[in-house]
């Protein structure tokens, strides 16, 4: 396969004289090597779709077909990541992502997750494709089955791998994110290292949050409730005692006696 020349990370030279297929081209993806495979696509997109749920400049998909060569929409020319981000573009659906519709963007960071179908595949072809022709700046494969993680950056046009911190996690620039291993899945971790939740974790937590609120409500009023009874007995003290005081004072006028003068 030809490799491009020396081109800006996301940028596609375009030929006025090509004719270019449609747009709309339908993605060409065979289905997934397993469950695993699936849940974990989904749960690469549902996590960051949740932590940029306020942005509208990105897009992010997963077994979407890229098309980076404006030949046959036969043409083996096509490469579909398991996940693929591409930023600096609009947020909207689409049915595959066409390079030379999408003012020659590629991906500015790719997962693939390897299985024993596609691990060959992903960890030369495919890794060569990404450094020369789509030059994605940013190369990840993770199996979810032998949890084998590992993750390029590209430097001077050559992909070195990423070193990963004390954790165990590899940065990633272009998204400003850790990606690392939890509970055998690859997820996404703050740059403080706190894991990016999906909404439905997010909706958990904000119930024990609540439910943590509510327990310390509920001990408050109780607080609140014994300081009322002991100031009730306080004041009830402080009736007897002036009543005393009152009858105490009356018995001393009936001798005769002043109490304010003693």
């Amino acid at each position: 396969m030809a490799i491009a020349q020396e081109l800006e990370p996301t940028q596609i030279t375009l030929d006025q004289d090509i004719e270019f297929p449609p747009g709309d081209l339908e993605s060409q993806e065979l289905p997934l090597e397993s469950y695993l495979h699936l849940q974990q696509i989904l749960l690469l997109i549902k996590c960051l779709d949740w932590l940029w749920r306020d942005r509208t400049d990105y897009f992010d998909a997963g077994n979407l077909t890229i098309y980076y060569s404006p030949h046959q929409k036969k043409s083996s020319d096509f490469r579909g990541p398991d996940f693929f981000v591409v930023l600096d573009t609009e947020r909207r659906s689409r049915k595959s992502w066409v390079v030379w519709e999408e003012g020659g963007k590629y991906p500015h960071i790719i997962v693939e997750l390897l299985s024993s179908s596609t691990a060959k595949t992903d960890r030369t072809e495919k890794k060569k494709i990404y450094q020369d022709i789509f030059r994605t700046p940013e190369y990840f494969w993770f199996d979810p089955e032998s949890l084998e993680f590992q993750g390029f950056a590209l430097i001077q046009g050559t992909y070195q791998p990423i070193t990963p911190n004390n954790q165990g996690h590899l940065w990633s620039e272009q998204l400003q994110l850790f990606l690392g291993i939890e509970n055998r899945q690859l997820r996404f971790f703050s740059p403080d290292g706190v894991l990016v939740p999906t909404p439905e974790e997010s909706a958990t937590e904000a119930q024990q949050q609540l439910g943590s609120i509510q327990n310390e409500l509920v001990t408050t009023q109780n607080q609140l409730g014994s300081i009322q009874n002991e100031l009730v007995t306080t004041q009830n003290q402080l009736d007897i005692e002036r009543q005393q005081k009152d009858q105490l004072a009356a018995k001393l006028r009936e001798l005769g006696i002043d109490p304010e003068q003693l």
